[in-house]
């Protein structure tokens, strides 16, 4: 290790860096390939002459590239100073690459921690967006939800509706085909009454002889006179005809021939087929006549309905007498019938007759003037009149 001491500085270069000549207090004692220089102060060690005078073992030049020589040790030799010059070299050439392996693990740790932490940041975002869309599903599917339940609602509403649109639609079929049929009945019956009269089928209405056998005796006249009160109701009514009870025409006709028509000793029922002949839902029918023979009713049967389809002796639904009952009522569509006498049928008759010519001069059917009107008003009062005071006509044939 004495061939070192007088070592000054040891740059590893490829080509040693120039020094100016004037200012140099130092030579370049020896340059090996590798680039290893070693150099030597003249001020320290003096020049190379003075060195070799003084035979100054450290100033001595030393080969950094030695040839390569014969091991020594099998002799017991020291390694030469060759050899340790290698051991220099190899121990900084290590040294470096260790510096140089520490910088790079120094940048590859680097490099990866700044990429960890934009791995880490893109998945905090990753995270949100997921959150966000998250949101977004669970928003979309409570709105598809509530539009379903809405959509099923809607159409059970519909459906609903539909339905009650038909049966409501059905019944009107039902009642206007009714009251066709009334109509119809009844434009035939006038028909009958007023506007035909053949020899094969003569109008006793038309022709009073038909009635009364001709006889020697003298034929009274029916003579009449216009009451001005009635008149002027009749007339008051006529502007705005109606079934209402508030014109004084109305109200008096129900106070006085009404009213009293139908007032039976079975008062609730009574009431009852007013209101049916006020709303055109009453049906008479006569009872069909069998060869089942007559029978007496039991006390159940009695009033009620029965399906007996002949003439029975039962106790009318309207007076409560024991009457041979040939016609029998409905109050509806989905009323039961009752027996009713003769007596009970005139006068039930005698309303309705009234109340279909009222409805005719309501709907503008009767092109009569107001006088001829109002004497037919009045025939019809008092034929309801007379049915209360139990006169009726018995049909034959």
């Amino acid at each position: 290790m004495d061939a070192f001491e007088g070592i000054h500085s040891v740059q590893i270069s490829s080509s040693p860096p120039p020094v100016p000549s004037s200012s140099r207090s130092y030579e370049v004692l020896k340059t090996g390939k590798s680039g290893i220089a070693v150099y030597s102060s003249q001020v320290f060690f003096g020049t190379p002459s003075e060195r070799t005078a003084k035979s100054c073992v450290v100033g001595r030049l030393v080969d950094l590239d030695p040839e390569p020589e014969p091991r020594l040790e099998e002799k017991g030799q020291a390694p030469p100073m060759s050899e340790v010059g290698n051991g220099v070299h190899s121990r900084l050439r290590s040294s470096s690459l260790e510096i140089r392996e520490k910088e790079i693990r120094e940048k590859g740790s680097e490099i990866l921690r700044e990429q960890l932490d934009a791995a880490k940041k893109e998945l905090k975002l990753k995270d949100k967006e997921c959150e966000r869309l998250s949101r977004v599903r669970n928003q979309l599917e409570q709105e598809l939800e509530e539009l379903t339940a809405s959509l099923f609602e809607e159409a059970h509403r519909m459906v609903r509706e539909a339905n009650v649109k038909q049966a409501g639609s059905e019944k009107q079929v039902k009642e206007a085909q009714g009251k066709i049929d009334v109509l119809q009945a009844e434009v035939t019956a006038l028909k009958s009454l007023v506007l035909t009269s053949t020899p094969s089928s003569p109008n006793r209405q038309l022709h009073p002889q038909l009635q009364v056998p001709v006889t020697k005796q003298p034929v009274a006249t029916e003579n009449r006179e216009t009451d001005s009160v009635l008149y002027a109701e009749f007339l008051m009514w006529k502007e705005h005809p109606s079934l209402d009870h508030s014109s004084a025409l109305m109200s008096r006709i129900y106070r006085e021939d009404i009213a009293p028509c139908l007032s039976f000793t079975r008062s609730e029922l009574s009431q009852l087929v007013q209101s049916a002949v006020e709303n055109n839902s009453l049906t008479i029918e006569p009872v069909a006549i069998s060869s089942v023979p007559m029978v007496k009713a039991s006390a159940v049967e009695c009033g009620g309905p029965n399906d007996c389809r002949a003439a029975v002796e039962t106790k009318c639904a309207l007076s409560g007498v024991s009457r041979l009952c040939r016609h029998r009522i409905k109050l509806g569509d989905k009323g039961s019938y009752y027996y009713i006498s003769p007596s009970s049928r005139a006068r039930i008759t005698a309303v309705c007759n009234f109340f279909t010519y009222i409805r005719y001069i309501q709907q503008g059917l009767v092109r009569h003037d107001a006088e001829q009107m109002f004497w037919e008003v009045t025939r019809l009062r008092r034929e309801m009149s007379m049915a209360k005071l139990g006169f009726y006509l018995t049909e034959h044939g």
